[in-house]
């Protein structure tokens, strides 16, 4: 029952992350313009990884979309890479983590859905991987281009998106690690249930080893006597009568 309640932990973790990890793809700020050194701001500059926008002071933006895909730097097109293999591996893994459950009716045998929610915590965990590795590759170039003294272009920040998506991708990973040992609660189980029936099966043979004849019941009781001698015996207070 434990391992049960486990894999639904597991489960509501691994769909909560893929969830976080989807809605980081399309959303706006990946990084944001910095502010600092600025006494007036007139515009803000944020970025994501389909579009580049400015957003005036009256709130009104005007978006670019990014129109080339070879025409892009290296880390954007590596991000986009990542993060669509990030959601695809998660949208597998919680098929698989549906079937392999306990608690669904589908799968096959306890063994077999074991193996299956071992696979869907392994697909949790790869996405996890690549969405945190698209967030970092993100965050390492802006960090690395806001302390770059020879950067005199437009300097970013860290933006919300990238928060969210580091949110998700630890998720993923705690929950598919969490699914990956519910695979060894199975297998110990049935394990012990194997030995149980060997040292049964034992036993009973080696109550099955004696020969006829030679094994006893402790309770038995002897064979009644009916020979004439104990019928003398039993009824010889009315021999004389």
């Amino acid at each position: 029952m434990s391992s049960m309640f486990q894999e639904i932990l597991a489960f509501m973790l691994t769909t909560s992350g893929w969830v976080l990890v989807s809605s980081t793809l399309p959303t706006d700020y990946w990084k944001v313009s910095s502010l600092d050194g600025t006494v007036i701001t007139t515009a803000t500059y944020w970025s994501n990884l389909w579009k580049a926008c400015v957003t005036d002071s009256t709130g009104i933006s005007n978006c670019k979309d990014f129109s080339s895909l070879l025409a892009l730097d290296g880390y954007i097109q590596a991000c986009r890479g990542l993060m669509i293999a990030a959601v695809c591996l998660g949208f597998f893994g919680s098929i698989f983590a549906l079937v392999g459950m306990k608690c669904t009716k589908i799968g096959g045998t306890d063994k077999n859905k074991a193996r299956i929610a071992c696979f869907a915590g392994v697909d949790f965990i790869l996405s996890g991987l690549c969405s945190l590795s698209a967030c970092s590759l993100y965050a390492h170039q802006i960090t690395s281009e806001f302390f770059d003294p020879m950067f005199v272009a437009q300097k970013y920040e860290l933006g919300a998106a990238l928060f969210i998506g580091w949110a998700g991708s630890i998720l993923c990973i705690l929950g598919g690690s969490m699914l990956c040992f519910s695979i060894a609660d199975s297998f110990t189980k049935s394990h012990s249930q194997a030995n149980y029936i060997y040292k049964g099966a034992a036993s009973h043979s080696h109550l099955s080893s004696y020969p006829r004849g030679q094994a006893k019941s402790v309770n038995q009781r002897p064979p009644p006597d009916y020979s004439s001698s104990s019928r003398i015996q039993h009824f010889d207070k009315n021999v004389y009568v």
